[in-house]
């Protein structure tokens, strides 16, 4: 897996203070994409232990709530075993940090996979440039859902952390 950068002590892209991993690689390539240079697979840095070990020694600080996957797409098949096996590292060493995952993936093309149970919110769908609203919080488009992982595997159906359709 490639990725682009580490972001620490970001508060944009999900709940509280997180470290975000931006990986290279996304095949759904949306019109207007915020990070067109992320789409390369080949593009970026490879993700060597180096890398790992700055993400885990950000993920370290006690006010850092947790890690979230971007790019790119981390559910690109070249980064999924990268992604998963990190998240899996990230709910080993830190079980109250939380994992948020964006991908232009749905839910259903991944909710049978037992993997997912690493995750705590994801949010799904590509970016649509008709649907864009920068009032909605955390997605780019409102087609885009906001879920809350755990929750959903318990309940056996979608179960949302935020919803953008209720009024504020």
């Amino acid at each position: 897996m490639n990725y682009h950068n580490i972001t620490k002590d970001d508060m944009l892209n999900g709940d509280g203070l997180r470290v975000v991993l931006w990986v290279a690689g996304c095949n759904h390539q949306c019109e207007d994409c915020q990070n067109p240079i992320t789409w390369d697979i080949t593009g970026g840095l490879p993700f060597d232990e180096a890398a790992e070990n700055e993400l885990f020694e950000a993920l370290d600080k006690p006010y850092i709530s947790g890690i979230t996957f971007s790019g790119g797409d981390p559910l690109h098949p070249f980064n999924r075993q990268t992604t998963f096996r990190l998240m899996r590292k990230v709910k080993e060493q830190y079980p109250s940090k939380t994992v948020w995952v964006y991908t232009g993936f749905l839910w259903e093309e991944f909710k049978q996979n037992p993997k997912m149970k690493y995750i705590d919110v994801l949010v799904d769908g590509r970016f649509v440039k008709t649907l864009k609203d920068d009032k909605l919080c955390w997605v780019g488009s409102s087609n885009q859902r906001i879920i809350d992982v755990q929750k959903t595997l318990k309940k056996g159906e979608i179960v949302l952390y935020y919803d953008n359709t209720v009024s504020k």
